[in-house]
């Protein structure tokens, strides 16, 4: 295996990890206009995240900065051609950042409320626009002779990279239920788990036809393999839950989102963005990749970082591991 085959397979760990972290933290923003009934609810969903929302991030900047430097054209080509869809997403993680640290600065109700909707809006939007982006990526765009994007907006709008929004959406949402379940105590975690069964229920559904599709159009033996994982985990984390195993059922929706990037980076490979309008034209990991020695620099980088970034991250998910309720949120906002 070529170091840049080695190194499509890294971004593909680090898009996974993303996905997997802060997939469940994008469904806790999204429920809370779902699920919670008032603002102390409210405190309590944001407070199981909050320890570990901004932690989560990183795995985007190794993987942003992982492209970067492994496949230059690929995130020239994916951030120009991308970039009204991704500045959006950057726009809202920016503000949704800063709603988490801001909503409870002041005590007035509106103050709260508007940053509490900023909130919900910068997490729907981006769960929405990843499962777009990356529907676009595994379909093809229009890329030229010289590796340019020359669609529009519009052209990113198809019915597949909505759909591939759709679910992610979904899923993301149905993730963040079952860690709202895992993390909560009382009513607020009864109601976690029977809206996790509908949203599963939902999820399935668009899930499989998303998947399918991508199958039929550019599966392979190995693409199978991991549709069929998804598939499987899927309803066992929605059977988990409603066996009261939260646990379990957090582990099994995350398998499933392991199990669904990994099958649309199978079916990319050997591209990496594949062109609508000459195959000859499509970046791969070959046209795409760096000089084998900066792979090479880079390799013994990750070696060395990839370790310490799991070691904190993880020590912060045992350190704040504890169930919440309502009944450790304090009566004063401040």
């Amino acid at each position: 295996m070529e170091l840049h085959d080695i190194w499509f397979v890294l971004i593909a760990v680090l898009w996974i990890g993303y996905f997997f972290l802060e997939g469940f933290d994008f469904g806790i923003g999204v429920l809370t206009k779902l699920l919670a009934r008032n603002r102390t609810e409210k405190r309590v969903l944001i407070n199981t995240i909050g320890p570990v929302w901004d932690g989560n991030e990183v795995w985007l900047l190794s993987a942003g900065g992982a492209t970067f430097a492994a496949f230059p054209e690929w995130y020239a080509t994916l951030f120009s051609g991308f970039y009204l869809p991704l500045l959006l997403i950057l726009v809202c993680l920016i503000l949704r950042g800063v709603a988490f640290e801001y909503r409870a600065k002041r005590p007035e109700e509106q103050w709260q409320r508007n940053w509490e909707n900023a909130i919900f809006w910068t997490s729907l939007l981006p769960a929405f626009l990843w499962g777009v982006a990356f529907g676009n990526i595994v379909r093809g765009v229009k890329i030229d002779q010289n590796f340019e994007y020359v669609g529009g907006l519009t052209d990113l709008l198809n019915p597949y990279a909505v759909l591939g929004g759709l679910v992610t959406l979904t899923l993301f949402t149905f993730h963040g239920a079952v860690f709202a379940a895992l993390k909560t105590l009382g009513d607020i975690r009864e109601r976690a788990r029977r809206l996790a069964l509908r949203l599963g229920l939902v999820t399935a559904v668009l899930a499989l036809v998303f998947l399918l599709w991508t199958q039929v159009e550019n599966g392979d033996a190995k693409s199978l393999v991991a549709l069929v994982v998804a598939v499987v985990a899927l309803v066992a984390a929605i059977g988990a839950n409603q066996a009261g195993r939260e646990g379990w059922a957090f582990g099994l929706s995350g398998l499933t989102i392991v199990a669904a990037i990994a099958m649309l980076f199978l079916t990319l490979f050997p591209n990496v963005m594949p062109s609508s309008l000459n195959d000859e034209w499509s970046l791969t990991v070959t046209n795409a990749s760096s000089s084998p020695y900066t792979l090479k620099i880079m390799t013994w980088c990750a070696v060395i970082a990839t370790p310490v970034v799991m070691l904190y991250q993880g020590w912060t998910y045992w350190v704040f591991r504890k169930r919440i309720g309502t009944q450790h949120i304090a009566d004063a906002v401040h």
